[in-house]
């Protein structure tokens, strides 16, 4: 069976760089039983960082092929790279839905995203089209969001981790490059092979 005639999660971001707390919220989403796939999205082009130099697509495309390669469940995907800028999610899922009629969609997020889904290109087209997948996260609240989002929320038993790729990026230009703990040995292998984040 295709991939995408499934049960299937909508995981998006920058992932500059993908880390582990990405690759454990991920797991979470699979253990879910909610969906059966996982297609996980870098954007070329966030709405929400725009003022945010990324680093170059290809790059973190090839760090998420590298830090789900033992999945099985898990597909990288670079549709948003043929979709019009900036990566409206709103876009993607109305493609998505179009190109794969017989699939059952998911937008996946942690709860930092959550937070401030309200903010979103379209939030209410996108909650009409999809239900969402919600992760905890530390130190975020996501209770105050209108009963219209949170009555199509489905919340996963997740394990929390408090990392970010911004202090990542921080850490490699500050030559503190003790990064075992946060992103995956073959991430760590790749950032320093190719001299990201050292500007």
């Amino acid at each position: 069976m295709s991939p995408f005639c499934q049960r299937t999660g909508i995981f998006g971001g920058a992932f500059d760089p993908i880390h582990r707390g990405h690759v454990q919220i991920s797991a979470s989403f699979l253990a879910s039983n909610l969906i059966d796939r996982l297609l996980v999205i870098p954007t070329p082009v966030s709405p929400h960082k725009e003022t945010t130099e990324q680093t170059p697509f290809l790059h973190r495309f090839k760090m998420l092929k590298l830090a789900f390669q033992e999945f099985d469940r898990v597909d990288i995907s670079d549709i948003e790279t043929h979709l019009p800028k900036p990566s409206y999610t709103l876009r993607t899922i109305r493609h998505l839905q179009k190109e794969n009629p017989d699939a059952e969609y998911f937008l996946c997020m942690g709860e930092d995203s959550l937070s401030s889904f309200h903010t979103w290109w379209k939030y209410e087209e996108i909650i009409n089209r999809v239900p969402i997948i919600a992760a905890g996260r530390p130190g975020v609240e996501s209770s105050k969001q209108s009963k219209a989002i949170l009555n199509r929320v489905i919340f996963v038993d997740h394990t929390e981790l408090s990392i970010s790729s911004s202090d990542i990026r921080k850490s490699v230009r500050e030559d503190d490059i003790h990064l075992t703990d946060v992103v995956p040995d073959a991430i760590t292998k790749y950032i320093l092979a190719n001299n990201l984040y050292c500007n």
